[in-house]
């Protein structure tokens, strides 16, 4: 199903259809400010193994999640004083923090090395369906093929994913480029992907 939502202002009535339908187990496609993820519950472990398949991803690679605020990755992930201060300055943005994780975090979601990536998207209708849900939401760009271009309108999502996702979230045009990724696990950041975003930040 394609459900075009306000980028700017989204609509509560359907940003709560959405958020219904997570918790039943929906898989979707959404905007954030990188890319069009696809994602679910993280705590609907069916749906989650969904995306395993849809991605054709080994388990020993857990997803990354989305919050919607800095306060709600601290209830994720354990964060020091001087990260916090640093992830301050970067959220909302287009980051991926990899972050020592907290014991609520579902075990798919968790590397062998205790660490979980989590991101907080510059985006209105990503925000608002976190908020709305309770509750983290796993992300994915929705890309199966490596040699296929990230798509950057919903209607090539639906060509693509139509049959393997239960809502495609069409908020307009996104130009697809990747977060950067910035582990956090010592006090010291390391890039472990540059991507979007001002990298100034982290020197």
């Amino acid at each position: 199903m394609l459900l075009a939502i306000n980028p700017d202002n989204p609509q509560p009535r359907l940003i709560q259809q959405v958020a219904d339908a997570l918790r039943q187990g929906a898989v979707i496609c959404y905007p954030t400010d990188t890319v069009y993820g696809i994602g679910c519950d993280i705590y609907n472990q069916k749906a989650v193994k969904q995306i395993y398949q849809i991605k054709k991803r080994p388990k020993h690679k857990p997803f990354s999640f989305m919050c919607d605020s800095l306060k709600d990755v601290s209830n994720y992930a354990h964060i020091s004083n001087q990260n916090y201060r640093l992830m301050k300055k970067c959220l909302p943005g287009p980051f991926t923090f990899v972050l020592p994780a907290s014991k609520i975090v579902p075990k798919l979601l968790i590397t062998k090395q205790k660490t979980v990536g989590i991101r907080v998207p510059d985006n209105n209708i990503s925000q608002s369906l976190v908020r709305t849900l309770g509750n983290p939401i796993l992300t994915s760009s929705a890309i199966l093929d490596p040699d296929e271009s990230p798509a950057s309108e919903a209607y090539e999502l639906e060509e693509r994913l139509g049959k393997l996702v239960d809502i495609i979230i069409d908020s307009g045009p996104i130009f697809p480029t990747p977060s950067t990724i910035v582990s956090l696990v010592d006090d010291i950041p390391e890039i472990l992907r540059e991507g979007k975003g001002d990298l100034s930040l982290f020197s």
